[in-house]
């Protein structure tokens, strides 16, 4: 039997310890945006897009750092929804754009403040001064020959 509190040593793997945060945290996130209907991952695309108003698939999954693949199979489930439309690039016929419908965008309004608040009881929870000290050292890894590559918060 495999004892949860007992420590391992792979307990000092960094890979493993930033997992186990990532996946605690999108579901503090998740259950904060479930009244709303959507995961974090969900609302982040949202979020980009209202920003934004339209993006490329491939630009849109290279900025949210999401695999193509997963960002093409998420994008089908909120255009099935009808929550964003793909329509061919005017300037590049071989790129889609996603932009987000009305539905989309009043979706959008709905988790808004369910995600603010998750982003103050993270804070609450975790102190305003570690939680941005934590996003700048995470914006400033490096891993292999490259910088961790993120924009401004």
């Amino acid at each position: 039997m495999l004892p949860v509190s007992k420590p391992l040593g792979i307990d000092q793997c960094n890979c493993s310890a930033m997992r186990k945060a990532n996946r605690q945290i999108s579901r503090f996130y998740d259950a904060h945006l479930e009244p709303a209907g959507l995961r974090i991952t969900q609302f982040l695309t949202l979020s980009a897009l209202n920003e934004v108003g339209g993006a490329a698939v491939n630009a849109l999954a290279e900025r949210l750092d999401i695999e193509r693949t997963a960002m093409g199979k998420m994008v089908g489930f909120l255009e099935r929804d009808g929550l964003v439309r793909i329509r061919p690039s005017p300037t590049d016929g071989r790129s889609r754009l996603i932009e987000l419908t009305d539905a989309g965008r009043r979706l959008h309004g709905k988790a808004a403040p369910l995600w603010q608040r998750a982003q103050r009881e993270f804070e609450q929870l975790n102190g305003a001064k570690n939680v941005a000290v934590l996003r700048g050292a995470l914006r400033d890894m490096v891993v292999g020959d490259m910088k961790a590559d993120s924009s401004e918060d």
